[in-house]
């Protein structure tokens, strides 16, 4: 990570992006909700400005946070959901473990055997705390080559519902020896119920602003969006869940601003 300050040059000090960021990320605002917002406090800043703010800055608080994360355990709760991108459904990969905490998420065009063995091999080796500045979201389903995240162990279990295409790929996997051959796929409904509940959130955030125009700005903005909803459920070191100071202390000092 670079020393410099990431808000160098910016016209609005670094306390205005970061609030507008966080709000924008964490509650079911849209870019003009927060330009009223703002203009209440006397503030002129145009949607469009702080859209460009929450692209900026929405992967690199994701990557920031990353290596503060909570070790999660390892029984996996995987299912896709829907984005709707320049008018098309696209898929969005998501894990949380038995206790609801968030594993890992992937963007995908597709919804086959192969994206489901990108998501797995993401989730057992995510590159975010490792890689400095935003992931183009092309690469958010590239195989991933840096050493497994410390936080996110090897699964015993991975519960996901009845699509054909998940057996197909921990099959690949373990083929290969990218999965122990101890992994147990299980294919409950019922189990996944968590995971799917989690969804709702996305489901809730993506709302105002009617979908996403490209892949590209889907991609960072969901980085933030989980980053924000990790941080909100306590799965940052020293952060409880529910203790909203804290957190907002958390996030200034990710980027090294006062609180």
């Amino acid at each position: 990570m670079n020393q410099q300050s990431p808000f160098k040059w910016r016209h609005f000090e670094a306390e205005i992006i970061l609030l507008c960021v966080r709000w924008y990320l964490r509650y079911s605002l849209s870019y003009r909700d927060l330009e009223e917002m703002m203009a209440e406090r006397g503030l002129a800043v145009d949607h469009t400005t702080i859209y460009r703010w929450v692209q900026r800055y929405a992967p690199e608080l994701e990557q920031r946070s990353r290596p503060h994360l909570k070790a999660t355990n390892d029984s996996w709760r995987v299912d896709e959901t829907y984005i709707k991108i320049k008018g098309t459904w696209t898929y969005l990969y998501r894990a949380v473990d038995s206790e609801g905490n968030t594993l890992e998420f992937l963007l995908s065009p597709t919804r086959d055997a192969q994206a489901a063995k990108r998501f797995f091999m993401k989730a057992r080796h995510s590159t975010a705390d490792s890689v400095p500045g935003a992931h183009p979201a092309e690469e958010q389903v590239a195989q991933p080559t840096a050493p497994a995240n410390p936080t996110t162990p090897t699964p015993r279990v991975i519960n996901v519902d009845k699509n054909a295409a998940y057996p197909k790929a921990e099959a690949s996997l373990k083929a290969v020896g990218m999965l122990p051959a101890s992994v147990e796929l299980r294919q409950v409904k019922y189990l996944n119920n968590l995971v799917e509940q989690d969804h709702r959130f996305i489901k809730r955030l993506v709302k105002p602003g009617m979908g996403f125009f490209s892949v590209e700005t889907a991609g960072r903005t969901l980085q933030g969006y989980e980053a924000m909803h990790m941080i909100r459920q306590g799965q940052m070191q020293g952060v409880s869940k529910g203790d909203i100071g804290g957190q907002v202390t958390f996030v200034a000092r990710l980027f090294g601003v006062a609180a």
